[in-house]
């Protein structure tokens, strides 16, 4: 039976929720600052926000009417500076973790003045890249079918129920002003039970949806009832379980000079604005390097803008991603040659005699991070690696694998892609020292 307590927060955890001391343990719950006192119910670890007693001075109106309802975001009641010291932290702690500390990357104490470190046990970490609201161009929703109609939206916090959704600030205009159009769109395919999944896609051109989970089979009536749903929400691709049901146009991405043509659901940066500063990191890393590997390089991001400058080895195990690539590359003017190769980088990771010829590497992993790449090359010669991360913990792991090699950290940098919530990514640059 939980119990009304008085708790003071102490610090914000991983995963956004308040951390309290009491006389059990620790109390975690959301919704809260540090410094902050409230009262709450408590059940076990768990509790749940009644009222606030003194709030934080970082404490702001949060900018949804469906936040602490809905499980998208986290933070919206933190102010951004409050947020952002807070991931930064969290690098911060990884970093730490595995050892690694400004002194470890063999900076002078006039280095360390200029990257304001407090100490030379400080870890390395940059200034942190921000995300403006708005501005998200990839969503997951979830749509189920109820007695009054469609519900369409994102999961309840720690629920399988849906929040049918009337606004996201977080995303893109020219997605939230389909929020409609898409709950009609997804309602006559959806199940009498059970749960769709619907990706939708802002590219270059237009909206790319794409819908999972529906029911088992589509009728005449079906197709074309949603095609003509499609088309009114001026949707360029809709393709359900597989099958491509509309399309007036290619959906299109820009990377650098190229337009490459996503298969649906592929993977790319949620961010456009993101994408681009991660492209101006990665791009003064390698500076004039002639030839680069470019690693779990999905569509090509980061391929295309490097091949600008220098021939490119684009390499990921999604074969539909590389097809993407190769076939841009084809159809791409004015860039140095990029040479294409699908290959299971966790399994058969580039060896250290394959990574000879490269000036530099570039490597973007999923969350597992790039454990098996990451030994190879820190038995390399290449003298520059740019590490790209999603997951501060794995990324920490791979550096102090390249540190043990003999390379030497020269920066990470925090990106908040993904505002409101816990998730932060970095960019992490080494250099093999020339002897």
């Amino acid at each position: 039976m939980p119990t009304l307590t008085e708790l003071t927060i102490a610090r914000l955890g991983a995963h956004g929720d308040g951390v309290a001391p009491s006389l059990d343990g620790h109390v975690f719950l959301p919704f809260v600052l540090p410094g902050e006192r409230v009262t709450a119910h408590v059940a076990g670890e768990r509790g749940q926000l009644v009222d606030i007693l003194d709030a934080s001075p970082d404490r702001i109106a949060p900018v949804c009417r469906h936040f602490t309802q809905c499980g998208g975001c986290l933070t919206q009641h933190m102010a951004a500076p409050a947020e952002q010291a807070w991931k930064t932290d969290l690098v911060a702690t990884a970093l730490s973790q595995q050892r690694i500390f400004a002194a470890d990357a063999g900076l002078s104490d006039e280095d360390l003045a200029d990257t304001k470190a407090k100490s030379r046990s400080a870890p390395l970490v940059a200034a942190i890249i921000s995300t403006p609201i708005g501005t998200r161009r990839r969503a997951v929703f979830a749509a189920r079918r109820t007695k009054s109609g469609a519900v369409f939206g994102f999961h309840e916090l720690r629920s399988h129920d849906i929040v049918d959704l009337a606004e996201c600030p977080i995303l893109d205009p020219q997605i939230t002003s389909r929020i409609e159009a898409l709950r009609a769109l997804v309602g006559p395919l959806l199940s009498r039970s059970g749960e769709a999944r619907i990706t939708v896609t802002l590219t270059h051109n237009g909206i790319d949806v794409v819908m999972e989970d529906t029911k088992p089979e589509l009728t005449f009536d079906d197709r074309a009832s949603i095609t003509r749903l499609a088309s009114a929400a001026r949707i360029l691709r809709l393709t359900v379980k597989g099958e491509t049901i509309f399309e007036t146009d290619r959906p299109q991405l820009r990377f650098g000079k190229a337009l490459v043509t996503p298969q649906p659901g592929v993977f790319l940066q949620a961010v456009p604005q993101v994408e681009q500063a991660m492209t101006e990191v990665i791009l003064a890393a390698v500076g004039k390097a002639k030839r680069v590997a470019d690693l779990f390089c999905g569509l090509g991001t980061f391929s295309f803008p490097l091949a600008d400058r220098a021939e490119v080895l684009a390499v990921d195990g999604d074969k539909a991603a590389i097809a993407a690539l190769t076939d841009a590359v084809k159809h791409t003017q004015g860039i140095k040659p990029i040479t294409t190769k699908v290959r299971d980088l966790f399994r058969e990771p580039l060896s250290a005699k394959e990574l000879e010829p490269f000036d530099a590497v570039v490597f973007d992993p999923p969350r597992a991070g790039a454990d098996a790449q990451a030994r190879m090359i820190a038995k390399s010669k290449v003298p520059v690696v740019v590490a790209v991360s999603c997951s501060p913990s794995t990324l920490a792991r791979d550096l102090r694998t390249l540190i043990d090699g003999g390379y030497v950290l020269q920066s990470v940098t925090p990106i908040d892609q993904f505002v409101f919530s816990a998730h932060i990514e970095a960019i992490a640059v080494l250099r093999r020292p020339k002897r």
